[in-house]
């Protein structure tokens, strides 16, 4: 459960407060991404319940890192990289958030999914997961490690993801059209690839942040 916090100390312990619960997001979000790819992969309904419930709790902690961050902007009216880190922790908490929403999404079509015969064109999505994955883990770890480069990397790989996500698409429905009576597995497959494309584009957002908060570059929209 979250523990509301109503009482902040020196700025640099409401900081600290706040970094912890985005940590803790990430860590809920993590394990959600984990456990329904499991999930979607064993064919275990009871995983896909357990990264359902995640969400929950995740959505608590975006509402609290709101509430205390504007609190901490209102008591200590930061400036320069103080009020960046502060704004940046809640930018990345929104987008946290949307992809604990994308995992509990991939957890419902799995479990529709675990209710028919398997299909063996799941495997398609493995690279797509890894790919997805490895991008929100790097872009967390550029964020709390500072690292400009990283993040750089991070956004620059999303549209092999988009690829990839496009390539698996056009696949599962030649299936679709060759095999009707499995339509709706295959669709189902075809909303889970989106759904890990979106999670790299949130992870693309959180390290566009984190260049943001390091060095104050705006790196958006850049080509």
């Amino acid at each position: 459960m979250v523990t509301p916090k109503h009482i902040l100390g020196t700025f640099d312990e409401a900081l600290s407060d706040l970094r912890n619960d985005l940590l803790t997001m990430v860590g809920l979000t993590r394990r959600s991404l984990h456990i329904v790819m499991n999930g979607l992969l064993q064919r275990n309904d009871t995983l896909c319940k357990e990264a359902i419930a995640d969400d929950e709790q995740v959505d608590q902690l975006e509402k609290q890192i709101d509430k205390v961050g504007l609190e901490i902007l209102l008591r200590y009216q930061p400036v320069a990289s103080d009020l960046r880190q502060v704004v940046s922790v809640m930018k990345l908490s929104a987008n946290i958030e949307r992809v604990a929403d994308e995992a509990t999404n991939i957890a419902e079509c799995a479990r529709k999914l675990n209710g028919h015969p398997p299909l063996a064109e799941v495997n398609l999505i493995v690279p797509i997961q890894a790919h997805a994955i490895s991008m929100f883990n790097d872009s967390i770890d550029a964020f709390v490690q500072e690292d400009v480069a990283l993040a750089q990397s991070v956004v620059s790989r999303d549209k092999q993801l988009d690829n990839m996500n496009r390539s698996a698409s056009a696949q599962l429905t030649e299936r679709m059209l060759q095999d009707r009576d499995q339509l709706r597995g295959y669709l189902n497959l075809i909303i889970i690839s989106r759904c890990l494309e979106r999670v790299g584009d949130h992870a693309q957002n959180i390290a566009e942040d984190a260049v943001y908060a390091a060095v104050a570059e705006d790196i958006r929209h850049q080509t």
